[in-house]
């Protein structure tokens, strides 16, 4: 990760979102404890000079005034956006996004499927 990303997260309840979340704060050298934001709608996460912002948006019904504030953060180049139950703002994440989604595929493993524009290729090299 370089910063200035924005991840999309796609998955049922439960199917592992935050944990996903979780092993990418690691991955970017976060040692702060990951949380489901669900009740409180983002958390940030730090990782040197490079923050992880993670929203979860699955208990609103509008946007309200979280759209404006991550409209900002997308364009923070030094902040990487992760967002879950994205649905309701749409027309604020750019098209330059990786999408994951995450189905379930038994108690303890899950199929991820990337879809990605070439200039994030970077992110998803090597996986497989």
């Amino acid at each position: 990760m370089r910063g200035g990303e924005v991840i999309e997260l796609i998955s049922d309840l439960g199917g592992g979102k935050t944990t996903f979340v979780r092993g990418l704060a690691r991955g970017i050298g976060s040692t702060d404890k990951v949380a489901s934001p669900s009740f409180t709608i983002s958390r940030i996460y730090q990782a040197g000079d490079t923050q992880l912002h993670h929203f979860d948006f699955y208990r609103l019904h509008e946007p309200g005034v979280v759209a404006h504030e991550l409209a900002e953060i997308i364009h923070d180049t030094n902040s990487i956006v992760v967002i879950e139950w994205a649905d309701i703002v749409q027309g604020v994440l750019p098209p330059a996004r990786l999408t994951v989604q995450i189905r379930t595929t038994g108690d303890m493993t899950r199929t991820l499927k990337f879809n990605y524009p070439k200039s994030l290729s970077y992110i998803v090299k090597g996986l497989k």
